[in-house]
């Protein structure tokens, strides 16, 4: 069912599928990749482990897809935390949801703020990141031309500060500038693969700051004691297998690493046996934790 729930004065669209028999149940909340909408890949994985009996929500984070925000198709770090906390909160007021059984599950971009969010929020209980991105400072400023990057990053917040337009750039292009180039992500949302009809080929420039600059991989050193899955590719050139080690190993007992035999980054969104194989992980140890 779509449902709507208030965050900071905004309403956020979700689809809320509660699976059928006696309740309470245990309740996901669900975080996507860069750019993502509702209707694709956290809608995917939302609709496939609601068929395991879990309630589960999948929404539209603020400025993106069918929620209300501005500036449209913007990163907000600290915003989407707080669309995370709104989330649970309206879980915890429905009653086909057992209150105190709730885990979060972020996919892409998303894993990363699922460990964050997770990692500071008492009333969530397990943690499962698949394909993750976790972002801190000292990785993205490994590259020689970081400062040159955030400076100019920082000129269009600026311009935009002195009444300058909201400057944007495409998600994705399959040659030229964007804000996830080259032939992987175009193949997802470039073409009917990723088809949704709340999804804007576009991004903010100054969105883009927030990517270089956000920590989400801090949420490893806090989560524990809360039981944490991470589901990642053996190959993944976008959120490279690295980033997934490093999270587990700052991660305490109680944790699992899955290794998927993947070749793309993509392969996790929505392609067998990959999505099957995810999915069966994190429902296994959902099961034992959740």
């Amino acid at each position: 069912m779509k449902v709507e729930f208030v965050v900071d004065g905004l309403t956020l669209a979700g689809d809320l599928r509660v699976p059928r028999g006696v309740g309470p149940r245990p309740a996901l909340v669900f975080t996507g990749p860069f750019t993502g909408v509702r209707g694709q890949v956290a809608g995917l994985y939302a609709a496939r482990l609601a068929e395991r009996g879990y309630v589960t929500l999948a929404f539209d984070h603020r400025n993106w897809g069918e929620s209300e925000g501005t500036p449209r198709q913007d990163e907000d770090p600290q915003g989407k935390l707080r669309d995370l906390r709104g989330a649970v909160s309206y879980l915890r007021s429905r009653s086909e949801v057992a209150a105190d059984r709730i885990g979060v599950v972020g996919i892409c971009l998303g894993g990363g703020y699922a460990l964050k969010f997770a990692a500071f929020d008492p009333r969530v209980r397990v943690f499962a990141g698949i394909a993750g991105a976790y972002h801190n400072p000292y990785t993205t400023s490994s590259g020689t031309d970081y400062q040159t990057v955030l400076s100019d990053l920082t000129d269009v917040l600026e311009r935009q500060d002195r009444g300058g337009i909201v400057e944007y750039l495409p998600a994705v292009a399959e040659e030229g500038e964007a804000a996830m180039p080259g032939d992987e992500p175009y193949a997802y949302y470039g073409t009917e693969r990723g088809a949704a009809p709340h999804w804007a080929n576009r991004v903010t420039r100054a969105g883009m700051r927030e990517l270089i600059t956000m920590d989400n991989m801090i949420g490893a050193d806090f989560l524990s004691p809360k039981p944490a899955l991470i589901v990642h590719g053996l190959v993944d050139r976008l959120c490279p297998p690295e980033g997934a080690e490093e999270a587990f190993k700052r991660l305490d007992e109680p944790k699992q690493l899955v290794w998927v035999d993947a070749k793309r980054h993509i392969d996790l969104y929505d392609r067998e046996p990959y999505l099957t194989q995810a999915v069966d992980a994190t429902a296994g140890f959902l099961d034992r934790h959740l």
